[in-house]
């Protein structure tokens, strides 16, 4: 019987080397054996974020003695959020490429870039934050549950997808202010048999981390042990300390 996982990975080689990778990003060639479409010139502009960072919602801090803004009003069950890269330039042109234009193998740069965020330790679950069933129709696939089996091929961690549904369709969150978003997304989550599990959200973006809260709750009600999140990129806040 032939062995087509060798096969497939012979003929994966032969292909880069008669079509050499090109770099989504920049055009550019992505060189070696790489398979992630973003070549590490790229990847080393996307943009860090600063400490110190807020214990709970990991923004960024100037003044780390103050309140925070971003998390003070959240509810207890989120208890975590870790972010990777500012959602700027390349990075926010990566984003775009994996939610818009469908190129999903852009999910083990983004992993990569995320491995070594705080929550990611320990006996763990990843939970890839749904889409609303309208939305993954018209899309046809879910880029957080992508990036979430990256992120957990890469660290060998289970990825449980039926962990967390969505029930319930909301407006787009673009125009809303924190407070609308988190009331738009109370209660659109279900929860799948997460008891006693240790839970880390996956999802691209941190805009306000109301959709995380809401899903959040959800998965805490339904009886897991600790939720936190983390994502690849996190917009810049649109609020001053």
């Amino acid at each position: 019987m032939p062995d087509f996982a060798k096969l497939a990975a012979e003929l994966q080689h032969l292909e880069r080397y008669l079509l050499p990778g090109e770099c989504l990003l920049c055009r550019g060639g992505l060189g070696g054996d790489s398979d992630e479409l973003v070549c590490r010139l790229c990847q080393a502009r996307w943009i860090r974020l600063p400490e110190p960072l807020c214990a709970r919602c990991g923004e960024p801090r100037l003044l780390p003695e103050l309140d925070c803004r971003i998390c003070q009003g959240w509810p207890a069950g989120l208890a975590m959020v870790r972010s990777s890269v500012w959602h700027e330039a390349g990075a926010r042109a990566v984003v775009h490429q994996l939610k818009y234009e469908g190129w999903w193998r852009v999910t083990s740069a983004m992993a990569r870039s995320m491995r070594g965020l705080e929550p990611l330790t320990g006996r763990l679950f990843l939970v890839p934050v749904p889409l609303a069933a309208k939305r993954l129709r018209t899309r046809g696939y879910n880029q957080s549950e992508h990036l979430a089996q990256a992120l957990g091929a890469l660290l060998g961690m289970p990825v449980k997808p039926a962990g967390l549904s969505r029930v319930r369709e909301t407006p787009t969150q673009t125009a809303l202010t924190p407070e609308e978003r988190l009331a738009n997304v109370t209660g659109a989550f279900r929860a799948g048999d997460v008891r006693g599990l240790r839970i880390v959200l996956v999802d691209d973006v941190f805009t306000t981390g109301a959709t995380l809260v809401a899903a959040a709750d959800a998965l805490v009600k339904a009886g897991a042990e600790r939720v936190d999140a983390v994502t690849f990129a996190r917009a810049r806040a649109r609020v001053v300390e």
